[in-house]
């Protein structure tokens, strides 16, 4: 009878000297039944630090002008996108006169819209130039872009690049081989950037354009295509995550960067950032419920 609760304890103990917490025993069982593992991209499979590529202007606006008003637009916000738009407006010898900021306006999945001095500015994705019907000429990107908008007029892009992690496509391999037959990706990004993140990970499952409610929908689809007995975990890092974490039988946080609010939701945390600790996870789940079947 002793044999069983020890042998959980054991693989938890195991997990927690790799970094890897499981919060109760009964996420090993659910760790060494997953079918299915989702990813976050940002900050997950990627390193999510962002650095800006481009800044191409339009509609007689210079490219200074055009990442001081994306770096005003962006001051309140805290992804990561902002933080690489700021960096570089610094690193350009750019200050910005934030008493000249009102109205600072987040739609989460979107953008930004903000006051600076007398110019409305918005910073966002091509669905937010849909939505608020502002005639550009591209809409496919392979990175990241925010189009930048001044006073209701096109005034050029940003484009943003970020790194995949050095060991997300080795931990991709190392899943598929302890038996998880389906991979998919999730992001907010354009289809296109998707689609050569997903190509060069090896992944064929990827889903573009999402907003934070939308991931956890594909959990729900994902879900009713599977028997009971196979499970679904989700690794996130973000706030956004968080309810994509709650809804996997599964819910993995990347504790290292991660939120607060990813780490409390989530089921198993990863305390270093490496995809890689998703795959260790798992095979200390298989050996550990081998060994309690054993006892």
């Amino acid at each position: 009878v002793v044999s069983i609760p020890l042998g959980y304890f054991g693989g938890i103990g195991s997990g927690a000297r790799r970094g890897i917490l499981v919060k109760g025993s009964n996420f090993i069982d659910a760790l060494a039944a997953v079918k299915t593992v989702v990813f976050d991209k940002t900050g997950t499979l990627t390193e999510g630090v962002f650095k800006v590529k481009e800044v191409a202007a339009f509609n007689g606006f210079s490219k200074d002008r055009l990442l001081e008003f994306a770096a005003a637009a962006e001051y309140r916000s805290n992804h990561p996108i902002a933080s690489a738009i700021l960096s570089s407006f610094a690193q350009n010898g750019g200050r910005i006169d934030t008493s000249k900021i009102f109205d600072h306006t987040e739609f989460s999945g979107k953008g930004v819209t903000a006051r600076y001095g007398d110019r409305t500015i918005m910073v966002g994705n091509d669905k937010l130039l849909h939505h608020r019907s502002i005639a550009h000429d591209q809409c496919d990107f392979e990175s990241t872009v925010a189009h930048i908008v001044v006073d209701g007029k096109y005034a050029g892009y940003i484009t943003i690049g970020d790194e995949i992690k050095p060991d997300a496509v080795e931990a991709i391999q190392a899943l598929k081989a302890q038996g998880v037959d389906h991979i998919a990706m999730l992001t907010g990004d354009n289809a296109c950037m998707a689609e050569g993140v997903a190509k060069k990970l090896g992944l064929v499952s990827f889903y573009a354009d999402l907003l934070p409610e939308n991931k956890v929908s594909i959990l729900e689809k994902l879900r009713d295509g599977r028997k009971r007995s196979e499970k679904i975990a989700f690794v996130g890092d973000g706030v956004n995550d968080s309810p994509a974490i709650a809804r996997a039988d599964v819910g993995v946080a990347m504790g290292a960067l991660g939120s607060a609010a990813a780490i409390e939701t989530a089921d198993v945390v990863l305390m270093t950032d490496a995809p890689m600790k998703m795959a260790e996870a798992v095979s200390i789940a298989k050996r550990t419920r081998r060994i309690v079947w054993q006892n």
